[in-house]
């Protein structure tokens, strides 16, 4: 019998299956699990299972594990604005959570550097991420969603005062954590052309990207900027989002145009680009966001909205497996 067979003989079923290989050095037993397909947590709550099953056994003084996994293609969508105020974070996170519940296995990175907004919307602040092995673990938030943001790394309200390669390596570090079997990466990139853009594009090329507007020409004047810098760079346009498209009275329900309307759909016509749905400006989704509790994670008319424009993605995604 080699060692294998005899360590195998020790462990659970569950566990047997992932076994690949047990080799005896000395008191010393090496083992090789296949963990495909198990989130973080599940192959940290793997490892201390076997350690517990073994350590102790007659001829085992010390177990050492090995992970061993296929690695899983994702694909990654660029969540975009020309400019801050126009509530792509907050799309951004809805958008990841109405996915998650359509089926999808969704991670949502923030390379929001300069000002991450994802502890907040997904309820995560006060929580630190662990690392493995020097690769970082995402948290994972109430609504289910793994998630890495700087805004979890750094002292609440502090100021990050990184320079280009910085923010690059703290991008590089966020795309390269453990996502477990998330088959697909939300980004959060900021407003703007920058160099986040220009990394997030050279070094984890999106599969597409969703350009987040508000209805008014002084905002669509820069989603057109951050339009043509996707397409420079041949990365394709999922399509526009019109967000704060009419203000919902939370008192008499009477609809108004602050920012006007139509716009970005205007826009998206005329840039040959899918126009992938509106978000009203309303009450409820304001306060649901500084609460950390995403719309999308619950029911209702502002759920919907968001549930529309991930399905619009959603059929993007799967026209282009084709």
């Amino acid at each position: 019998m080699n060692d294998t067979e005899k360590i195998a003989r020790l462990l659970t079923d569950p566990i047997r299956q992932r076994l690949r290989s047990a080799r005896m050095t000395g008191e010393t037993a090496t083992i090789v699990l296949d963990v495909g397909g198990l989130s973080a947590a599940e192959r940290e709550g793997l490892e201390a299972d076997v350690k517990a099953l073994l350590e102790g056994r007659e001829g085992i003084a010390e177990v050492r594990i090995a992970m061993m996994a296929d690695k899983v293609k994702r694909r990654i969508i660029a969540v975009g604005s020309g400019k801050g105020g126009v509530g792509k974070s907050t799309l951004a996170a809805n958008l990841a959570v109405a996915l998650a519940r359509s089926g999808r296995k969704v991670g949502l990175v923030d390379a929001d550097i300069y000002g991450p907004s994802q502890p907040t919307l997904l309820g995560t602040e006060g929580q630190r991420p662990t690392a493995r092995d020097k690769t970082l673990i995402p948290l994972v938030s109430p609504s289910g969603i793994p998630v890495l943001s700087v805004g979890n790394l750094i002292e609440p309200g502090q100021a990050i005062a990184w320079r280009g390669p910085m923010t690059g390596g703290a991008l590089a570090q966020m795309m390269e954590a453990d996502w477990g079997d998330a088959e697909l990466l939300v980004v959060d990139l900021p407003p703007g052309t920058g160099d986040i853009q220009l990394t997030m594009i050279q070094k984890f090329k999106p599969d597409g990207a969703v350009i987040v507007s508000t209805p008014q020409d002084l905002s669509l004047i820069d989603a057109r900027r951050a339009i043509s810098l996707f397409e420079q760079v041949d990365v394709p346009i999922i399509g526009i989002v019109e967000n704060m498209a009419g203000y919902v009275c939370p008192h008499c329900g009477e609809v108004s145009d602050p920012f006007g309307s139509g716009g970005a759909e205007a826009a998206a016509k005329a840039l040959g680009a899918p126009f992938l749905g509106r978000i009203p400006l309303t009450m409820a989704i304001r306060e649901a966001s500084d609460a950390g509790q995403p719309p999308a994670a619950g029911e209702g008319p502002q759920a919907e909205t968001f549930r529309q424009v991930a399905a619009n993605v959603a059929a993007w995604l799967d026209r282009e497996i084709r």
